[in-house]
């Protein structure tokens, strides 16, 4: 099977293209990237990306699959079918699952049951502790061995700095990278927001910038002592992002990413006390949001991930102290870093593509993946960066609607996902989409006239 993507723009840091090509894939792969008007195969389908942006496939690192044990809130299927509407060719599964993904059938079920879904690619994040207790190592050369990418005790983080030390020493034996949560828990017991102003106004129990700051220093330092590959995960105050800062100044392995709605929101949301607004870690006040923005814009921060955490509606209709952390974010995490990020100039489309492809790929070791060079595997995301959109929570691709962005109009927005060379999605109005291009390119012609 051939596929050509005709007359977009692409942009792909990995070899320096940022133009107007057209991109051949055969058999899954790369086959070319052609300037326009090369010639092409005849047989090839063809997919017309006039007026639209190119990129490689975008891989999130973060997302909560909840298959196998909580299949009510999600399973693989339906958040496979989320990640491609939202422009993910693939996702980084966590592993706390029930069971927990400590062992290698367990990373086997997950591996099997993304094949049959057969829409985006699922890696599997193996647990670094048995059942992410924190007590005992886990397995991590036999999880390795049946296709986990990362280890992590994310929602857990682990508790003591021997026991993170004794994992990052034998992650490190298999060249595997250490993917913390960072929460200093008896900082936050019984926390449900961002401590700060608005946590007294509401009456809401705190939970401190410095509980997630203390834990990122720490694992900055053992990376130093041990020399493994760790990242932090959803970054969200201004300590932790400057910890990795200082790290990366020392030439440490250490890598972060950051959630979108820690850029996008503040605490300040949490006055409806409206529980589709709790996550942890929980939204920051400004002067962190602000830190976010900095760390996106200087290239400390490292990729972008939705940390996407479904749960049913009836757990979240609790009250907001009892209520679940977590927030879903597949299906409007590029269209937040499209419309709040790249449209307010926050950061360009090249470095976009870096955040949610180059860097993911690169830090996970996914092998020809995050670039669109000949060879690599066919997985494209297709962006058209104008595009006005309303996202509707019921129409969601998702099991669960726990979303804070619900009715959020966006300037940008996914027209279709590509993997391995087959077309997974295209948004539902491409036709117009196409036809408003084709316009705006006449007139264009007309003008220079």
């Amino acid at each position: 099977m051939r596929l050509l993507i005709k007359g977009g723009y692409l942009i792909d840091p990995t070899v320096g293209e940022n133009a107007g090509r057209d991109l051949l894939i055969e058999k899954g792969r790369v086959a070319a990237v052609l300037k326009p008007g090369e010639d092409a195969p005849e047989d090839a389908q063809v997919f017309d990306a006039t007026g639209l942006v190119v990129a490689p496939g975008f891989i999130d690192m973060h997302v909560h699959l909840r298959e196998p044990g909580q299949e009510y809130k999600e399973t693989i299927e339906t958040g496979a079918r989320a990640a491609v509407a939202g422009g993910w060719t693939s996702v980084c599964a966590m592993p706390n699952t029930d069971p927990v993904n400590d062992n290698p059938a367990v990373t086997r079920f997950i591996i099997e049951q993304a094949e049959r879904a057969h829409l985006a690619n699922v890696f599997p994040i193996g647990a670094i502790t048995k059942a992410s207790g924190g007590a005992e190592l886990a397995e991590m050369g036999e999880m390795k061995r049946a296709g986990i990418v990362a280890v992590s005790d994310d929602g857990r983080p682990v508790p003591s700095s021997g026991m993170m030390r004794r994992a990052m020493e034998y992650a490190r034996g298999f060249d595997l990278v250490v993917v913390d949560h960072c929460e200093e828990r008896s900082l936050v017991a019984g926390g449900v927001m961002h401590e700060g102003r608005m946590s007294l106004i509401l009456g809401l129990r705190g939970m401190p910038a410095a509980a997630e700051e203390i834990d990122a220093i720490r694992d900055c330092l053992l990376a130093e002592l041990t020399g493994a590959r760790v990242h932090l995960a959803h970054v969200s105050t201004r300590g932790a992002i400057e910890a990795v800062r200082r790290a990366k100044h020392k030439g440490l392995d250490v890598t972060c990413e950051v959630a979108p709605h820690h850029w996008a929101l503040t605490d300040e949301v949490v006055e409806g006390y409206d529980t589709n607004t709790k996550m942890n870690p929980p939204l920051r006040s400004r002067e962190h949001v602000y830190a976010v923005l900095e760390g996106l814009r200087d290239g400390t921060i490292d990729a972008i991930a939705t940390d996407h955490a479904p749960h049913h509606a009836d757990e979240k209709a609790l009250e907001y102290d009892h209520a679940p952390f977590g927030v879903t974010g597949l299906e409007t995490g590029v269209a937040l870093a499209l419309d709040r990020l790249v449209h307010e100039g926050v950061i360009g489309l090249e470095r976009l593509v870096e955040l949610c492809s180059v860097n993911p790929a690169r830090i996970f070791r996914l092998a020809d993946r995050g670039t669109l060079k000949q060879g690599a595997i066919g997985d494209v995301t297709i962006l058209d960066p104008d595009l006005s959109w309303t996202f509707d929570a019921a129409k969601s691709k998702s099991r669960s609607r726990n979303t804070p962005f619900d009715g959020w109009q966006f300037r940008g927005a996914v027209v279709a996902t590509i993997v391995a060379g087959r077309i997974v999605y295209e948004h539902p109005e491409l036709k117009q989409i196409r036809e408003r291009n084709e316009a705006n390119k006449r007139e264009e012609i007309e003008a220079k006239r």
